[in-house]
């Protein structure tokens, strides 16, 4: 071919001496395709430098080979470390298995004009995996009954038993809580964010009862909303702190919120663990370069992604039928916790 032509489907399949048809099922990995036509015709489209047209090909194919990723209309969304990993994993799963990624927010016009629908009847994405999603977000809902491949990714909806692929935020709470009340801990406070998100309640729900169960009796003192951010868990630690200054335990339901309670800690000379011990959840990057290093619950946010991206291509396949993941999480022990400082000492 004369240099700087681009290549047509056409051109590829007059010199394959095939049909324009067969060369477009080779394309889309069709199973009536034996494997030496179809290897022969790829290893042209690989000579020529043959580069397909996406959208036609979407448009006429069965599969668009594009999946989205949905976030809701959170600020800086993309910059956070959390959203990060788990959008690492969904990108380079999906790039291994032949799909492409667009990334949508929800935002209120968006859901309004039903365009999270639209991007299905329009041929533009097989699936998708809705990222940062709560109680609020009712658009949800237009899933349940399964029509459009949609999986939730670190959150589960049992009311509407959506697909989903989650930590196990409960026995992470649990090795939180039986690890504080180890180390003899009782007045343990609790930075808490996003009641409507169910894996906040369940690490809430942990919280409670496993104070209950050691004859402790949960005071609503011990607990604020610390929103999720490192100023948010800052004020927090201090209106417990303000409240009750015999707690001797602090635990962030992320860590970004624990980094913010060790801010406030070392500006008030607080010793950490010596005084107040502090435990986060996500084990970031981050928790263990500060100082202290900070104990925190380890969750496979990469591993989350990358698996909510395989079974969301395997449903789109029609490989599976119903997707409820729930990947292991484990306490990782740093240098912010220590046993309970002695009454008076």
């Amino acid at each position: 071919m004369p240099e700087g032509k681009k290549v047509s489907m056409r051109e590829v399949a007059r010199l394959a001496k095939v049909s324009v048809a067969t060369v477009s099922m080779v394309l889309n990995d069709n199973p009536r395709i034996s494997r030496a036509t179809h290897m022969k015709v790829q290893r042209l489209i690989d000579r020529l430098g043959y580069r397909p047209n996406r959208l036609a090909q979407s448009l006429s194919g069965r599969y668009t080979q594009v999946l989205a990723v949905m976030l809701p209309a959170l600020r800086h969304a993309f910059a956070d470390a959390y959203f990060g990993e788990l959008i690492s994993g969904i990108c380079d799963r999906a790039g291994k298995m032949g799909y492409k990624v667009m990334l949508e927010q929800a935002k209120p016009e968006f859901v309004k004009e039903r365009q999270h629908i639209e991007i299905f009847e329009r041929r533009y994405v097989d699936g998708i995996l809705a990222l940062g999603c709560n109680d609020r977000h009712a658009w949800l809902k237009d899933f349940a009954e399964g029509k459009y491949p949609l999986i939730v990714v670190d959150n589960y909806f049992s009311q509407w038993n959506l697909d989903h692929v989650v930590c196990d935020y409960r026995s992470g709470a649990e090795q939180v809580m039986n690890y504080l009340l180890q180390l003899g801990h009782r007045r343990i406070g609790f930075v808490n964010a996003a009641q409507e998100i169910r894996t906040s309640r369940d690490v809430w729900d942990i919280y409670t009862s496993k104070l209950k169960s050691a004859g402790v009796d949960p005071q609503h003192g011990w607990v604020e909303d610390g929103q999720f951010t490192e100023e948010g868990g800052a004020r927090a630690a201090q209106a417990i702190l303000e409240r009750d200054p015999s707690v001797t335990a602090l635990f962030a339901g992320n860590d970004k919120m624990a980094l913010g309670a060790l801010h406030y800690l070392n500006v008030k000379n607080v010793n950490v663990p010596g005084q107040v011990s502090v435990v986060g959840f996500d084990d970031l990057r981050h928790a263990g370069f500060v100082t202290p290093t900070l104990t925190t619950v380890h969750l496979p946010l990469y591993e989350v992604g990358a698996m909510a991206c395989e079974r969301l291509i395997e449903r789109v396949h029609g490989r599976i039928e119903r997707v409820a993941e729930r990947l292991p999480v484990h306490l990782v022990m740093r240098e912010s916790t220590a046993m309970a400082p002695t009454v008076g000492a």
